[in-house]
Protein backbone atom coordinates (compact mmCIF):
# COMPACT_ATOMS: atom_id res chain seq x y z
CA UNK A 1 0.00 0.00 0.00
CA UNK A 2 1.58 3.55 -1.03
CA UNK A 3 2.05 5.70 1.65
CA UNK A 4 -0.66 7.86 0.40
CA UNK A 5 -3.55 5.49 0.37
CA UNK A 6 -2.21 4.36 4.23
CA UNK A 7 -2.64 8.04 4.97
CA UNK A 8 -6.03 7.98 3.27
CA UNK A 9 -7.21 4.93 5.15
CA UNK A 10 -6.30 6.47 8.80
CA UNK A 11 -9.10 8.80 8.13
CA UNK A 12 -11.52 6.01 7.44
CA UNK A 13 -11.58 4.55 11.28
CA UNK A 14 -14.35 4.66 13.26
CA UNK A 15 -12.25 6.71 16.23
CA UNK A 16 -10.33 10.16 14.80
CA UNK A 17 -6.92 9.74 14.12
CA UNK A 18 -5.24 12.22 16.27
CA UNK A 19 -1.72 13.43 14.33
CA UNK A 20 1.56 14.36 16.15
CA UNK A 21 1.65 18.14 14.47
CA UNK A 22 5.79 18.80 14.39
CA UNK A 23 8.17 20.70 12.82
CA UNK A 24 11.97 18.90 12.25
CA UNK A 25 13.30 16.17 12.79
CA UNK A 26 13.51 15.14 15.84
CA UNK A 27 10.39 16.28 16.86
CA UNK A 28 9.06 13.80 14.43
CA UNK A 29 11.25 11.23 15.65
CA UNK A 30 10.11 11.75 19.03
CA UNK A 31 6.06 11.98 17.90
CA UNK A 32 6.61 8.15 16.04
CA UNK A 33 8.23 6.85 19.40
CA UNK A 34 5.45 8.29 21.49
CA UNK A 35 2.87 6.08 19.17
CA UNK A 36 1.22 8.47 16.26
CA UNK A 37 -0.11 6.70 13.56
CA UNK A 38 0.98 9.43 11.16
CA UNK A 39 2.70 13.42 11.45
CA UNK A 40 1.41 16.92 10.10
CA UNK A 41 3.97 19.63 9.80
CA UNK A 42 2.91 23.12 11.79
CA UNK A 43 4.01 25.83 9.43
CA UNK A 44 3.93 28.37 12.42
CA UNK A 45 6.20 26.48 14.41
CA UNK A 46 8.55 25.69 11.30
CA UNK A 47 8.42 29.43 10.15
CA UNK A 48 9.26 30.77 13.76
CA UNK A 49 12.19 28.07 14.23
CA UNK A 50 13.45 29.80 11.07
CA UNK A 51 13.62 32.97 12.52
CA UNK A 52 9.92 34.46 10.25
CA UNK A 53 6.32 35.25 11.25
CA UNK A 54 3.67 32.90 10.45
CA UNK A 55 1.97 33.24 7.34
CA UNK A 56 4.01 31.67 3.55
CA UNK A 57 7.13 34.29 4.65
CA UNK A 58 9.70 31.53 4.45
CA UNK A 59 10.54 30.57 0.95
CA UNK A 60 9.43 27.21 -0.61
CA UNK A 61 12.90 25.80 -0.82
CA UNK A 62 13.10 26.55 3.07
CA UNK A 63 9.77 24.73 3.71
CA UNK A 64 10.89 22.02 1.75
CA UNK A 65 14.18 21.57 3.08
CA UNK A 66 12.62 20.99 6.74
CA UNK A 67 9.79 18.62 5.29
CA UNK A 68 12.47 16.32 3.43
CA UNK A 69 14.10 15.99 6.98
CA UNK A 70 10.99 14.96 8.39
CA UNK A 71 10.00 12.43 6.11
CA UNK A 72 13.80 11.05 6.30
CA UNK A 73 13.38 10.47 9.54
CA UNK A 74 10.55 8.28 10.41
CA UNK A 75 8.39 5.65 8.86
CA UNK A 76 4.91 6.74 9.59
CA UNK A 77 2.72 9.22 6.90
CA UNK A 78 3.61 12.91 6.82
CA UNK A 79 1.11 15.59 6.00
CA UNK A 80 2.38 19.01 5.14
CA UNK A 81 0.50 22.46 6.40
CA UNK A 82 1.17 24.26 3.12
CA UNK A 83 -1.01 27.07 3.47
CA UNK A 84 -2.25 29.15 0.57
CA UNK A 85 0.13 26.67 -1.52
CA UNK A 86 3.27 29.39 -1.80
CA UNK A 87 2.06 30.84 -4.72
CA UNK A 88 -1.26 32.38 -6.01
CA UNK A 89 -0.62 30.08 -9.73
CA UNK A 90 -2.39 27.01 -9.44
CA UNK A 91 0.27 25.47 -11.71
CA UNK A 92 3.09 26.55 -9.71
CA UNK A 93 1.29 25.30 -6.51
CA UNK A 94 0.89 21.80 -7.83
CA UNK A 95 4.56 21.43 -9.28
CA UNK A 96 5.68 22.17 -5.48
CA UNK A 97 2.90 19.49 -4.43
CA UNK A 98 5.01 17.29 -6.90
CA UNK A 99 7.62 17.34 -5.20
CA UNK A 100 6.68 16.86 -2.15
CA UNK A 101 4.59 13.61 -3.34
CA UNK A 102 8.26 13.07 -4.81
CA UNK A 103 10.12 13.41 -1.81
CA UNK A 104 7.14 10.69 -0.05
CA UNK A 105 4.64 13.77 1.54
CA UNK A 106 1.37 11.56 2.20
CA UNK A 107 -0.71 14.77 2.38
CA UNK A 108 -1.15 18.50 2.64
CA UNK A 109 -3.35 21.36 4.49
CA UNK A 110 -4.22 24.02 1.97
CA UNK A 111 -6.37 26.53 2.83
CA UNK A 112 -8.14 29.64 1.69
CA UNK A 113 -7.36 32.01 4.19
CA UNK A 114 -4.12 34.70 3.85
CA UNK A 115 -1.84 36.46 6.00
CA UNK A 116 -1.90 39.85 5.12
CA UNK A 117 -0.56 42.71 7.12
CA UNK A 118 -0.37 40.65 10.17
CA UNK A 119 -4.05 39.91 9.81
CA UNK A 120 -5.86 36.78 8.57
CA UNK A 121 -8.10 37.23 5.70
CA UNK A 122 -10.26 34.86 3.96
CA UNK A 123 -9.73 34.99 0.10
CA UNK A 124 -12.13 33.77 -2.46
CA UNK A 125 -12.88 30.10 -2.78
CA UNK A 126 -12.56 30.24 -6.36
CA UNK A 127 -9.00 30.64 -6.06
CA UNK A 128 -8.54 27.53 -3.89
CA UNK A 129 -11.03 25.15 -5.92
CA UNK A 130 -8.13 26.02 -9.39
CA UNK A 131 -5.22 24.43 -6.80
CA UNK A 132 -7.24 21.95 -5.97
CA UNK A 133 -8.13 20.75 -9.39
CA UNK A 134 -4.28 21.44 -10.34
CA UNK A 135 -2.79 19.25 -8.00
CA UNK A 136 -5.25 16.30 -8.90
CA UNK A 137 -4.43 16.63 -12.16
CA UNK A 138 -0.37 15.94 -11.30
CA UNK A 139 -1.01 14.13 -7.57
CA UNK A 140 -3.00 11.84 -5.74
CA UNK A 141 -2.12 13.30 -2.62
CA UNK A 142 -4.64 13.92 0.09
CA UNK A 143 -5.62 17.45 0.09
CA UNK A 144 -7.28 18.47 3.40
CA UNK A 145 -8.62 21.91 2.64
CA UNK A 146 -9.10 24.21 5.36
CA UNK A 147 -11.68 26.78 5.32
CA UNK A 148 -11.03 29.78 7.43
CA UNK A 149 -14.41 31.05 7.80
CA UNK A 150 -14.26 31.06 11.71
CA UNK A 151 -10.53 32.15 11.98
CA UNK A 152 -11.53 35.56 9.96
CA UNK A 153 -14.60 35.70 12.06
CA UNK A 154 -16.86 35.65 8.94
CA UNK A 155 -20.53 36.64 9.47
CA UNK A 156 -21.99 33.24 8.58
CA UNK A 157 -18.66 31.14 9.06
CA UNK A 158 -20.33 27.79 9.88
CA UNK A 159 -22.89 28.40 6.42
CA UNK A 160 -19.77 30.15 4.88
CA UNK A 161 -17.56 26.85 5.92
CA UNK A 162 -20.18 24.19 4.45
CA UNK A 163 -20.46 26.27 1.54
CA UNK A 164 -16.77 26.41 0.87
CA UNK A 165 -16.36 22.77 2.05
CA UNK A 166 -18.45 21.58 -0.55
CA UNK A 167 -16.90 23.45 -3.24
CA UNK A 168 -13.79 22.23 -2.42
CA UNK A 169 -14.29 18.46 -2.44
CA UNK A 170 -16.33 19.09 -5.82
CA UNK A 171 -12.41 20.22 -7.33
CA UNK A 172 -11.23 17.20 -6.02
CA UNK A 173 -10.11 18.00 -2.11
CA UNK A 174 -10.04 14.55 0.32
CA UNK A 175 -11.14 15.89 3.41
CA UNK A 176 -11.85 19.35 5.12
CA UNK A 177 -10.37 21.41 8.45
CA UNK A 178 -12.32 24.20 9.65
CA UNK A 179 -10.39 25.70 12.88
CA UNK A 180 -12.34 26.75 15.55
CA UNK A 181 -15.15 24.30 14.91
CA UNK A 182 -15.85 24.06 18.20
CA UNK A 183 -19.42 23.18 19.40
CA UNK A 184 -21.47 19.75 19.15
CA UNK A 185 -23.94 22.03 17.41
CA UNK A 186 -21.99 23.36 14.91
CA UNK A 187 -20.01 19.90 14.49
CA UNK A 188 -23.25 17.90 13.90
CA UNK A 189 -24.87 20.43 11.16
CA UNK A 190 -21.46 20.86 9.57
CA UNK A 191 -21.23 16.85 9.15
CA UNK A 192 -25.16 16.92 8.24
CA UNK A 193 -24.17 18.78 4.95
CA UNK A 194 -20.63 18.20 4.33
CA UNK A 195 -19.49 14.33 3.37
CA UNK A 196 -15.92 14.42 3.42
CA UNK A 197 -13.56 13.57 6.68
CA UNK A 198 -13.51 16.13 8.94
CA UNK A 199 -10.73 17.38 10.88
CA UNK A 200 -10.81 19.43 14.13
CA UNK A 201 -8.44 22.05 15.96
CA UNK A 202 -7.50 21.29 19.65
CA UNK A 203 -9.15 24.00 21.82
CA UNK A 204 -10.61 24.06 25.34
CA UNK A 205 -14.07 24.53 24.33
CA UNK A 206 -13.71 21.69 21.91
CA UNK A 207 -15.87 18.06 22.72
CA UNK A 208 -13.61 15.25 24.27
CA UNK A 209 -12.01 12.60 22.23
CA UNK A 210 -14.81 9.88 22.68
CA UNK A 211 -17.24 12.50 21.86
CA UNK A 212 -15.94 13.40 18.65
CA UNK A 213 -15.72 10.10 17.30
CA UNK A 214 -19.57 9.81 17.52
CA UNK A 215 -19.90 12.77 16.49
CA UNK A 216 -18.54 11.40 13.13
CA UNK A 217 -15.20 13.71 12.72
CA UNK A 218 -11.84 11.96 11.28
CA UNK A 219 -9.05 14.09 12.24
CA UNK A 220 -7.83 16.11 15.17
CA UNK A 221 -4.64 18.19 14.93
CA UNK A 222 -2.89 20.77 17.93
CA UNK A 223 -0.97 23.01 15.36
CA UNK A 224 1.91 24.88 16.91
CA UNK A 225 0.46 24.59 20.52
CA UNK A 226 3.05 21.92 21.59
CA UNK A 227 5.81 23.95 20.02
CA UNK A 228 5.05 27.79 21.70
CA UNK A 229 4.86 25.78 25.01
CA UNK A 230 8.05 24.44 24.69
CA UNK A 231 9.05 27.95 24.06
CA UNK A 232 8.16 29.48 26.59
CA UNK A 233 9.94 26.76 28.74
CA UNK A 234 12.91 27.68 27.34
CA UNK A 235 12.58 31.48 27.64
CA UNK A 236 12.37 30.64 31.36
CA UNK A 237 14.86 28.20 31.20
CA UNK A 238 17.66 30.79 29.22
CA UNK A 239 16.12 33.96 31.73
CA UNK A 240 16.84 31.98 34.93
CA UNK A 241 20.02 30.92 34.07
CA UNK A 242 21.39 34.25 32.92
CA UNK A 243 19.84 35.69 35.85
CA UNK A 244 21.41 32.91 38.54
CA UNK A 245 24.47 31.05 36.59
CA UNK A 246 22.98 28.36 37.62
CA UNK A 247 21.25 25.70 35.05
CA UNK A 248 18.25 24.28 36.18
CA UNK A 249 14.95 23.09 34.19
CA UNK A 250 12.47 25.67 35.11
CA UNK A 251 8.84 24.12 34.08
CA UNK A 252 5.96 26.76 33.54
Amino acid sequence: MSIINQFRKLHQQPSPLVLGNVWDAHSAKLAEKAGFKALGSSSHAIAFALGYEDGEKISFEELFFMINRIVKSVKIPVSVDFEAGYSSDPEQVADYVKQLTDIGVAGINLEDGVVKDGKRVLEDAEGLVSKIKAIKAKTDIFINTRADTFTTKHENALEEAIKRSNLYIAAGADGVFVPLLESTEDITAFLEKVKAPLNVFTTPKLPDYDTLGKLGVKRISHGAKQYDQLMKISEGIFTDFYKTKEYKLVLG
